[in-house]
């Protein structure tokens, strides 16, 4: 199975990239595979971050599929 990590904003300066291809587990679940990003990049758990698979906000229980996109973003305010 392979998923598709994209980082935008300070993630993507921390990660030194905008996207990464992971191969998970069969039905891993979006927190696990946010724990093997941060091992990668130990720099983004120092950031609140955001997640969305597919576009939709994410809480880290969903379970990934096949061809899942994986946005990681940092928290962002404006007024």
């Amino acid at each position: 199975m392979t998923v598709k990590v994209l980082f935008f904003g300070m993630t993507a300066d921390l990660a030194g990239r905008r996207e990464l291809i992971l191969s998970p587990v069969k039905n891993a679940r979006c927190g696990q595979v946010i724990a093997e990003v941060i091992d990668i990049f130990p720099e983004l758990s120092k950031r609140k971050m955001l997640y969305s698979i597919n576009q939709v906000y994410a809480h880290g229980a969903e379970i990934l599929r096949e061809g899942d996109e994986l946005a990681i973003f940092t928290v962002v305010s404006g007024g």
